[in-house]
């Protein structure tokens, strides 16, 4: 009849407006990476709050949280491994490399506002190498080893940032694959049969 279809219609239009949502809301997420946040992790949590209020996606799989939950682990290894690996490279020192890691957090933010957000990721950049060069400095290296050893922070940043970043955009396209609407999404509304059928 034609108040079934109209309610199938209904029902598909309002979960499709809601995946679609929350699929925006889980990349603007993805953009707390370039301050160092664990925005991988936070994806995580939204993808399994996303199950718990609605069992009818097709979130059930032990393989679907696997991947989920090695992409999230993947990206931290890599970021917090690459900024580590390059700083030592270039000769920084732990305490070095951990003012890199604060200074792109408070460079990240501070630059924040500036060109619509994207400011951000030159903030964070900034911010790892002037965190490591102000300790290096502080600790009695002269300027050009100082400055060798923020360069190697910096890039360590950058790479570690990239790849946390495209570690989290597959878990935002693994998770929009898994909740777009199907056929079954109308059981999204409990009453959908007595409606359809009434």
């Amino acid at each position: 009849t034609s108040k079934k279809i109209a309610v199938i219609f209904v029902s598909l239009t309002l979960i499709s407006i809601i995946s679609a949502v929350f699929i925006c809301f889980l990349c603007l997420l993805l953009f707390l990476n370039i301050f160092g946040l664990p925005a991988n992790w936070l994806i995580l949590f939204c993808a399994f709050a996303w199950s718990f209020f609605y069992k009818e996606s097709a979130t059930d799989s032990a393989l679907y949280w696997i991947i989920l939950c090695a992409l999230a682990l993947t990206g931290e290894i890599l970021e917090t491994v690459l900024q580590m690996f390059k700083a030592k490279k270039h000769g920084s020192s732990k305490g070095g490399a951990v003012g890199g890691m604060i200074g792109a957090i408070v460079g990240g933010i501070a630059f924040a506002p500036f060109f619509l957000g994207l400011g951000a990721l030159a903030g964070a950049l900034f911010g790892a190498w002037g965190g490591c060069f102000i300790v290096e400095f502080m600790k009695g290296r002269n300027l050009g080893e100082a400055r060798h050893a923020a360069y190697g922070t910096m890039t360590g940043r950058f790479l570690g940032t990239i790849c946390k970043c495209l570690a989290g955009a597959l878990m935002v396209a693994i998770i929009a694959h898994n909740i777009w609407p199907s056929d079954r999404l109308t059981s999204f509304m409990p009453n959908y049969q007595f409606f359809a059928l009434s």
